[in-house]
């Protein structure tokens, strides 16, 4: 593949990861659609649009995938959802990103896997900045909503560990979204008494499920195929800082110290891990 195309289709499948949490954000700030309705919109959108995909592409297309992977995925959008209630978009985009990126590097280290000096020293770095953010103080962020971007990042990480070796990762990601409908449905019934849906609302949804995950997981698979794991590990540092920029143009959203120090420490600790795997000790 040329090396434009995978620079762009991976420059494009970041934005669509940030545009994630900026709609999200977006939809709650500017239109009355609850949690629970935004999260049922967005995994119906995404199954639509990754079947059709599927189905333009294969003439005799088949969706794959698995319930406990399905589960994983729902429980990330649902508590993405209600994380971003209240979290602003970049502070969510760092927790959620800290998290996934510490769950799949900790069940790398229960599997065996040994990190050298520098690679623990940016564990512990990603950690502690997670650990300042969320400190109490006139800039922190709700507890609440920190802890469900955490649990958001947990899941979507255990999504993400199910998904290694899968040989049709479209096809699996379609069946997981198709998978997640009913339950996206359940969770509307239960919060039926609190639902509330507008046409901006649902708007904001389906484009965070058609075109920022479905469309959006569909070109990250394509630019996959033109990167090494550990650039394609990197790259994905910028999301939280796509997503910060995106809620201060779009939601005028302050961009404080303390998310400007927590950024540097998660996401430089992070890359200290991710570019030093193969380094001596």
């Amino acid at each position: 593949m040329p090396r434009a195309r995978v620079l762009l289709l991976t420059l494009i499948a970041l934005i669509a990861f940030a545009a994630n949490s900026i709609l999200c954000r977006l939809a709650f700030e500017r239109s009355t659609i609850d949690a629970a309705s935004f999260t049922a919109i967005r995994l119906l959108s995404g199954a639509l649009a990754l079947w059709l995909l599927l189905a333009w592409r294969r003439s005799g297309h088949k969706t794959g995938g698995n319930w406990p992977s399905a589960v994983a995925l729902f429980v990330y959008a649902a508590a993405f959802s209600l994380a971003y209630v209240s979290l602003p978009t970049g502070v969510g985009a760092l927790l959620l990103f800290g998290a996934v990126q510490a769950t799949m590097i900790l069940a790398g280290l229960r599997a065996g896997e040994r990190l050298n000096r520098w690679q623990g020293t940016g564990l512990l770095l990603a950690l502690g900045g997670l650990g300042y953010l969320m400190l109490p103080g006139l800039s922190a962020p709700p507890l609440g909503g920190s802890v469900l971007m955490l649990a958001a990042g947990m899941a979507w990480g255990v999504y993400s560990l199910r998904g290694r070796g899968v040989t049709d990762p479209l096809g699996a990601t379609a069946g997981n979204f198709l998978r997640t409908v009913p339950l996206g449905l359940g969770l509307t019934a239960a919060a039926l008494p609190w639902l509330q849906v507008d046409a901006a609302g649902a708007g904001y949804a389906v484009l965070s499920g058609a075109l920022a995950s479905g469309v959006g997981y569909a070109v990250w698979y394509a630019a996959l195929r033109g990167l090494v794991a550990t650039t394609a590990a990197t790259v994905q540092l910028s999301v939280p800082l796509f997503a910060a920029a995106g809620g201060a143009l779009l939601l005028d959203e302050p961009l404080t110290w303390r998310l400007a120090f927590a950024s540097i420490a998660v996401l430089g600790g992070i890359a200290l891990v991710v570019l030093r795997r193969s380094s001596p000790s």
